[in-house]
């Protein structure tokens, strides 16, 4: 196996643990904008440490790529990780890692209108396939029939924003080292989580341990290691199969917030991921000819 996908499946391996971490916090007494702000301010903190050692050099980013990298840092790091953490509010860990796992559907979107891929029928019936899914698995987590509720609305914004992060990230591998942009892209989006300040040492004191102990996790391992992992993986392999790994994040987060949280995801909701996924490998395996050209694309 290549560095590649080692480095691929660690990181999937941690974010599919995220999801259970972000709920065991909430439960346990934190606010969602003081966990985001936790979390972050400790990866960040991680960074300015590893930057400052003695022989890292970091190479500070070009006046052409700096407007692009705090967009990306926005979008990649501060939406994706306010609709997570707001949208499981309301729904379970394992429905949230479905609805994440929904990414490559938007990314195959993103593809065909902004880099101008073409899909042939059965790239569009994976799409199709795709939605079907998703909408299956968000109707999974109201309580009434034919609705949708807020949390899975959040966690599918979250979905395109990482989508969206995935697929422009790519060309600044070519000048920058992944954990250079990786340390980058968290400065940048650390810094709207401070609109959540004000009362986040009171929310620290009166969290129970477990609550702590999981925004310590969170900030050291799927904030800050797991974002470097990735980087990598997509720097060293070809994004479109590199991405292919992120099919398996859904199953490792229902097994974890089961085991940890006790907490299934709704029947319904689970029949949407089996359909959901489907339709994300029917999308994904339309031929070495569509992952050239995104390839050329990127």
């Amino acid at each position: 196996m290549s560095k590649a996908y080692i480095m691929a499946f660690v990181t999937v391996i941690i974010w599919g643990s995220t999801f259970a971490a972000i709920r065991a916090s909430l439960h346990g007494g934190y606010e969602p904008g003081h966990l985001v702000l936790v979390r972050y301010l400790i990866a960040s903190a991680i960074f300015i440490v590893y930057a400052l050692l003695p022989g890292v050099r970091f190479q500070l980013p070009k006046k052409k790529d700096l407007l692009k990298i705090i967009l990306l840092g926005w979008i990649g790091i501060s939406v994706y990780h306010i609709g997570v953490t707001f949208g499981e509010q309301t729904i379970s860990a394992g429905t949230a890692g479905m609805l994440i796992g929904s990414a490559p559907v938007f990314t195959a979107i993103i593809a065909v209108l902004v880099l101008k891929e073409r899909l042939d029928f059965q790239g569009w019936a994976g799409l199709f396939i795709g939605f079907i899914g998703i909408v299956i698995i968000t109707l999974g987590t109201s309580d009434s029939s034919f609705s949708i509720s807020k949390g899975a609305m959040l966690v599918l914004m979250s979905a395109v924003a990482t989508s969206i992060f995935f697929v422009f990230q790519k060309p600044l591998f070519k000048r920058y080292s992944p954990i250079e942009l990786t340390a980058y892209f968290t400065w940048a989006g650390t810094l709207p989580f401070f609109f959540f300040a004000p009362g986040t040492l009171e929310t620290i004191q009166h969290a129970n341990l477990e609550a702590n102990l999981s925004a310590l996790y969170v900030g050291i391992f799927p904030a800050a290691i797991a974002y470097v992992t990735w980087a990598i993986a997509l720097s060293l392999g070809n994004a479109s199969s590199i991405s292919s790994v992120l099919y398996i994040e859904p199953v490792i987060a229902i097994v974890v917030s089961w085991l940890w949280l006790r907490e299934l995801p709704s029947t319904l909701s689970l029949i949407g991921g089996i359909i959901t996924i489907s339709g994300v490998l029917v999308v994904n395996g339309v031929g070495k000819q569509r992952r050239h050209a995104a390839t050329k694309s990127m």
